[in-house]
């Protein structure tokens, strides 16, 4: 009696499409069949894009429990939507004849808003996303998920310029509309157009079965595509793009990786001959890494993680990437700066001993005024980096201490003189001038900037928080609650955290390296 195969699909119309076209090669080689279809993760929650769900193989999980729990002998899937690495005991068993590996547009009226600023184009693929912004970075992207049938829905309900699609999806269904065109510039996802069963490794009769319909050039170029996509450590939702293709006893090649928003991406192209093409993979893989592959490889699978580390300073590309790789952050600036107008009468009497606080002190005065017109006679700041930026566009600086409260601890003893001009911010600790003022010593203060307050609610999943100044710590607490560790940027940063937060922690010195080096030593 001949062995009833039992074929596993999702059930949705494009799915069974590719479970019915398997169906009919193995009943037409004379096999017995059954369809079997059950519902996936991916299908049931269409409310998020596919990155932001947390499961391996989102479309396949389900059909690979059902397998390993012998419900099913054989499951269909799209081979792009596959993880390249297969659940113990499940095996890539068939690839079908590919079928077109084009991405496709569809559009909603005509394709003049390729050539102007701003265009909206719906997709729920990072690699799609990713290479449309590379070409056209102006236009706006919007998530897009659901079957086919509903995504075109969606297109003609929305306000939308166009959305992107599988062409090889759209032609199955027989549903690509007229005001629609293959892509030829993007890369497709890797083994896109293709149609793989998996079976048990230990069912050698299924496998036997399947090997009748498998077809070998699809099986090589896909496979090909695939350990590229592996040897990046990417899974089907990162912007990673590869095509092989045979073409006159040639293997021909071109891969690419992409920053998420498009703006870096790193390509390559090359050709083996048929049957010598082992290493092709290996060899594309290792061009794209070593031309800065492994950094945007790192920023992507950091991107996924929740976030743990949140700056209230931005932070610059290569001061994230000297974090620990347990370390996920997130920044932005908390604070505000609005440099204030200063009329000449600020330097009337030219005063003769001054105080700089910050380097945004710096940027007021050299607004308002010509580095020629700045004579003061004694600068005292706090700070190394104000040192030297004032060093640099003011003047000798005859004395500087980390922090507000030792410099006045230091002037009450050394000024030359009993008055002193303090260009500060409309928001300043009052340890200075108090200190100064308990001893005879006059202070005129001029307010350079304005500091505005500016943070955001954090996340639950942030467990410290980078601090640069007590302004970024009032800032915070205007929005958030104090059950994270404080990782401070000097001793005055922190004797304001000191008042909110249990768990806080100073830098050595007062650089934000050396607070990103303070974060590391928690994560070690």
């Amino acid at each position: 009696m001949p062995k009833l195969i039992r074929i596993g699909t999702r059930d949705s119309e494009l799915a069974l499409w590719q479970a019915k076209t398997v169906q009919q090669q193995l009943e037409h080689l004379g096999h017995k069949t059954q369809l079997v279809p059950v519902k996936s993760t991916g299908d049931l929650v269409l409310d998020k894009p596919i990155y932001e769900l947390g499961i391996t193989g989102v479309f396949t999980k389900t059909l690979d429990i059902a397998m390993l729990n012998e419900d099913i002998d054989i499951a269909v899937h799209s081979l792009k939507d596959v993880p390249t690495l297969l659940p113990k005991g499940i095996v890539q068993a068939a690839v079908l004849k590919r079928g077109n590996v084009r991405d496709c547009l569809v559009f909603k009226t005509n394709e003049e808003f390729l050539s102007q600023r701003d265009a909206v184009i719906a997709t729920g693929s990072l690699r799609r996303r990713a290479q449309w912004l590379n070409r056209y970075p102006t236009h706006t992207m919007v998530g897009l998920r659901g079957n086919v049938n509903s995504r075109l829905q969606k297109l003609e309900d929305s306000d939308w310029n166009g959305a992107i699609f599988a062409a090889a999806g759209l032609g199955r269904l027989d549903m690509k509309p007229e005001e629609s065109f293959n892509l030829e510039w993007m890369i497709p996802a890797p083994a896109q157009g293709a149609i793989m069963i998996t079976a048990l490794e230990i069912d050698e009769e299924t496998r036997a079965i399947c090997a009748e319909i498998n077809y070998e050039e699809t099986e090589i170029c896909t496979s090909i595509e695939r350990k590229f996509l592996n040897l990046l450590e990417g899974g089907c939702s990162a912007p990673i793009g590869a095509l092989a293709f045979i073409k006159d006893e040639e293997v021909h090649f071109q891969g690419v990786l992409l920053s998420l928003d498009g703006s870096k991406k790193i390509e390559v192209q090359r050709t083996s001959p048929l049957g010598k093409h082992e290493d092709l993979a290996q060899f594309c893989a290792d061009f794209i890494i070593e031309r800065g592959g492994k950094r945007l490889m790192d920023n992507l699978k950091k991107s996924s993680q929740d976030v743990n580390i949140y700056s209230t300073k931005t932070l610059t590309n290569d001061q994230k990437q000297l974090f620990h790789d347990d370390v996920a952050s997130e920044s932005s600036d908390f604070i505000k700066i609005s440099l204030n107008r200063m009329t000449s009468s600020a330097l009337r009497p030219m005063p003769k001993n001054v105080v700089i606080t910050s380097k945004n002190t710096v940027e007021a005065l050299l607004m308002n005024f010509s580095p020629e017109e700045l004579k003061f006679e004694n600068i005292y700041c706090v700070g190394r980096r104000t040192k030297r930026l004032v060093e640099r566009k003011i003047g000798k600086v005859k004395h500087t201490e980390n922090n507000s409260k030792a410099l006045a601890e230091y002037l009450v003893d050394y000024i030359e003189g009993t008055d002193l001009t303090y260009f500060c911010s409309d928001i300043r600790l009052d340890e200075l001038p108090s200190i100064l003022n308990d001893n005879q010593i006059e202070v005129s203060e001029i307010n350079a900037y304005e500091t505005k307050y500016d943070s955001v609610k954090i996340k639950d999943t942030i467990k410290g928080v980078m601090f640069y100044s007590p302004s970024t710590v009032q800032s915070y607490k205007q929005e958030n609650d104090d059950n994270v560790i404080a990782f401070c940027i000097g001793e005055t940063t922190a004797k304001e955290a000191s008042k909110h937060f249990e768990d806080v922690r100073i830098a050595k010195v007062p650089t934000v390296e050396s607070v990103i080096e303070l974060v590391n030593e928690y994560y070690v």
